[in-house]
Formats: C-alpha cells, sequence, structure tokens
C-alpha cells in the first residue's frame, strides 16, 4: 500500500485532503519532529453480524468458574501467590 508522510502541522491545516487521501487506498503518516507519530488509513470494510446462537452453543460446553475473575485475583494476591 503506498504511503505519504506529512508533518504535523501540514496534517493540521489538510486534514480534510488527508482523509479524502487515505479513503483513495494511500497510508499517510504524519511525523512530529521528524519520527513517525500517527497514521491515517482507510476504513476497513463492514463487519460481520455476529451469530449469537453460534456464540451460545460455543460456550455452553464451557464449565463454569467457581469464582468471578476478581475474587481470583484478590484471594492469590492475599495467599502471597501474586
Amino acid at each position: 500500500m503506498p504511503e505519504e508522510m506529512v508533518s504535523l502541522r501540514d496534517a493540521k491545516a489538510k486534514l480534510s485532503k488527508l482523509a479524502d487521501r487515505a479513503a483513495g487506498g494511500v497510508d499517510v503518516v504524519i511525523a512530529k519532529h521528524g519520527r513517525p507519530t500517527a497514521r491515517l488509513t482507510a476504513m476497513r470494510g463492514k463487519r460481520k453480524r455476529l451469530d449469537l446462537s453460534l456464540l451460545q452453543s460455543l460456550t455452553d460446553g464451557m464449565q463454569r468458574q467457581p469464582e468471578g475473575a476478581g475474587k481470583a485475583l484478590r484471594r492469590l494476591r492475599d495467599e502471597a501467590r501474586y
């Protein structure tokens, strides 16, 4: 994927144009004092919907934990095993 580097100052002044370039497939790297700091990229396509019945079937076979994560961590900490 093509890449373009711009200074933070230029990025502030031309954000709308840079966003259009990123949407067009060009990664825009924003540099602060000559060092890459951030990357402006195009959004990915829409996410797939989660199949709740499939998720339920996967988790139904899992064993329930005897205590919650918070209680387990506190117990381990208090037993000086943390």
